[in-house]
């Protein structure tokens, strides 16, 4: 009883042991909660970038902010998983704010998509309990 009493209090994220495991990505899995793309950027040097870790990897300052992204990108490559049960489509987005993330897409048929064709954040909660980042056509 005590542990579905602690459990109700967390955030679905906070259950999900992939999630957990990394409490640098506390932020970015609050902000996906709350429908935000958040996005670590350096103090120091003012980008932003993807994955989220403790020490910028661009210039290696310790000090960073987690800013709300715009969701807007473009798909830089991507490939359908046919074989898979169901179907998905896995991609590279380049957001507005730079960073590129690996990603799926969805809402789209692989036919219709091309490289450079402009998406947006769609959050999808995962099977796990967590709000994901998935993007769609616009």
């Amino acid at each position: 009883m005590t542990d579905e009493i602690n459990n109700a209090d967390k955030a679905p994220w906070e259950s999900d042991p992939f999630a957990a495991a990394y409490p640098e990505t506390a932020a970015f899995w609050n902000g996906a909660q709350q429908g935000q793309l958040l996005l670590p950027t350096c103090d120091s040097c003012g980008k932003a970038h993807w994955y989220p870790r403790a020490i910028c990897p661009l210039c290696g300052n310790a000090q960073l902010t987690w800013v709300e992204a715009s969701g807007r990108g473009t798909i830089y490559a991507f490939s359908p998983a046919r074989r898979a049960s169901p179907v998905y489509t896995l991609a590279y987005v380049t957001l507005e704010e730079g960073p590129r993330l690996m990603t799926n897409i969805v809402n789209a048929e692989p036919e219709a998509l091309r490289v450079d064709q402009a998406v947006k954040v769609k959050f999808q909660a995962a099977d796990e309990g967590r709000m994901m980042p998935f993007f769609e056509p616009v």
